[in-house]
């Protein structure tokens, strides 16, 4: 069997699984009461089960170790273990609370660990060798938060992953993980559209947000720089520009809030399945411009700037 038809398959098999772990942890949830009760900073009405993202990681996990295990475990047995060390700390913090400060170390120590394995300068000599991974892992961390920031309605982040690990794969190396990721965000995505029957949980968007920015890193080690800022770009500036206002405000950033564009729209009377909808076709736009980058950078990026920018105002003023 081809090295292409191997993969497909993979993540066909991903996928078929993604759909039945959630299902099964749907009923899991369900007669633990494990909910999410709505308060006054939801964005949903009827309490839903939370911890969805054990179903996804059930899924892509032993998806990844497979992968890497034929072909070279490095680097990908040490983002492995680490995701699921965050899938961990994530799902205890979904059950109770973890400090913040704990969450922080955890993914500070996640993320040093997957520096050590990724090959390549990520900012391509534009910053000193020894700056390089420090600004890297600053906004890995600020990625992997942004990411549980934004899973704030139904089918949003699915439609996120999916776009992203999609567009990484069709831009270049490395193909097989991010469709691996792709696929098991699509079998979760069937149980989180809207009506959504589960949420994601922190145990899912945490240590998806880490994997999704490690193979954003590494695309851009590899010299796609521009694509791997535009195939995330309406996560990124969305959750950027709110916690700036915010930080403007003197508002505390750590607590959830439904200040969000996209929940603007929401308020304003979107469906959550017409504003995922939207994002889902702003990111085949943004595969569109991360597949021109590679030759046309700079214009890809001015590209994407105007329809991020476009979208965020028309939620705005939804």
């Amino acid at each position: 069997m081809s090295e292409f038809w191997q993969v497909a398959a993979l993540a066909v098999a991903t996928l078929a699984t993604s759909w039945i772990a959630t299902g099964q942890v749907l009923r899991w949830l369900d007669r633990r009461q494990i909910v999410d009760v709505p308060n006054h900073r939801s964005s949903h009405v009827r309490p839903t089960p939370r911890g969805g993202g054990i179903g996804l990681l059930a899924a892509a996990l032993p998806a990844l170790l497979v992968f890497a295990l034929a072909t070279t475990p490095m680097p990908w047995l040490p983002l492995i273990l680490a995701a699921a060390l965050l899938a961990l700390i994530s799902w205890h913090d979904d059950r109770g609370h973890v400090p913040a400060r704990w969450r922080l170390l955890a993914q500070a120590a996640a993320v040093a660990a997957g520096l050590a394995v990724i090959d390549g300068r990520v900012f391509q000599g534009l910053l000193p060798a020894w700056l390089d991974p420090i600004v890297a892992g600053l906004a890995w961390i600020w990625f992997v938060n942004l990411t549980n920031f934004m899973d704030g309605i139904d089918g949003i982040t699915g439609v996120e992953a999916a776009s992203i690990g999609i567009g990484i794969a069709l831009v270049g190396a490395p193909t097989a993980p991010a469709l691996i990721l792709a696929a098991a965000s699509l079998g979760f995505l069937r149980w989180n559209w809207h009506p959504a029957r589960l949420f994601m949980g922190d145990v899912g968007s945490v240590p998806l947000g880490y994997l999704i920015g490690a193979l954003l890193l590494m695309l851009a080690s590899d010299g796609q720089w521009a694509a791997a800022l535009i195939l995330p770009a309406y996560y990124l500036a969305d959750a950027s520009w709110t916690l700036a206002r915010r930080l403007l405000q003197r508002k505390r950033v750590w607590e959830a809030h439904r200040e969000h564009f996209y929940q603007q729209a929401v308020q304003r009377g979107w469906s959550h399945a017409r504003v995922a909808a939207t994002v889902g076709i702003v990111n085949i736009g943004l595969v569109v411009l991360a597949l021109l980058s590679v030759d046309h950078p700079w214009s890809a990026l001015a590209g994407a700037a105007f329809l991020v920018g476009a979208t965020m105002a028309r939620f705005g003023r939804a």
